[in-house]
């Protein structure tokens, strides 16, 4: 099982869209930043290639500016 955590930064004045983007995705967990605009993506799926598949559909979303993962853990 991946779990994975994330910097998500989304496209100016976007952080609210990217909040509902990320949130209605399954295996997401979203945290975000009080006075940044940054959020904080925590992704815990069943394989890795749930996790790859995940990870490119959030990589399209319009709302994200860029992803940056701070911890990957697997357990293989």
């Amino acid at each position: 099982m991946p779990i994975f955590s994330f910097l998500a930064y989304p496209e100016t004045r976007m952080k609210t869209q990217l909040i509902k983007d990320l949130s209605s995705m399954q295996y997401c967990e979203v945290k975000p930043s009080d006075n940044q605009d940054v959020l904080i993506l925590l992704t815990d799926t069943p394989d890795e290639q749930t996790n790859k598949d995940l990870i490119n559909t959030i990589k399209e979303l319009d709302s994200l500016q860029s992803l940056s993962m701070i911890f990957g853990h697997t357990d293989s």
